[in-house]
């Protein structure tokens, strides 16, 4: 049973066919799609004209009964808070915004997917990198600790 929480560039990657984007998100039982990924394609929508049609897919994707759209909470807020006070103590600054998405991920209890090789400074949170390799772990639910 495989639980993903999608980074935005998994996201577009899906939407544009990458083929290990497809697999990986066509083979899951469960998708949660964080509010911050969200906001950051609503971003990308609203700098280049809210292209109805791309506005339609997404409402769609985010229809599927797999996916959950995954709120920043007061428990994704703990994991945060959490999350970037281990970042600081190691050295290892990331995007915010990516820090966020892997604190969704970490209430949730399941896997990034992305594109984006940072994900795996996080050792709270499992990481599947399309296109070259992944890190697998069992993301803790770090918020309630």
């Amino acid at each position: 049973m495989t639980r993903y929480c999608l980074d935005t560039s998994a996201y577009i990657s899906f939407m544009r066919g990458d083929a290990a984007a497809v697999e990986a998100i066509d083979g899951a039982s469960w998708i949660g799609f964080p509010v911050i990924a969200l906001g950051e394609l609503y971003t990308g929508h609203s700098l280049t004209g809210n292209r109805p049609a791309e506005l339609q897919r997404m409402r769609d994707f985010l229809a599927h009964p797999v996916v959950e759209i995954i709120a920043a909470d007061n428990e994704v807020a703990r994991a945060y808070g959490r999350l970037v006070a281990e970042l600081r103590k190691a050295g290892t600054p990331l995007p915010t915004n990516d820090i966020w998405i892997a604190a969704c991920a970490a209430r949730t209890s399941s896997v990034v997917l992305t594109h984006d090789a940072h994900f795996t400074c996080i050792d709270r949170v499992g990481c599947e990198l399309l296109g070259g390799g992944s890190r697998k772990g069992v993301a803790s639910d770090i918020a309630s600790e």
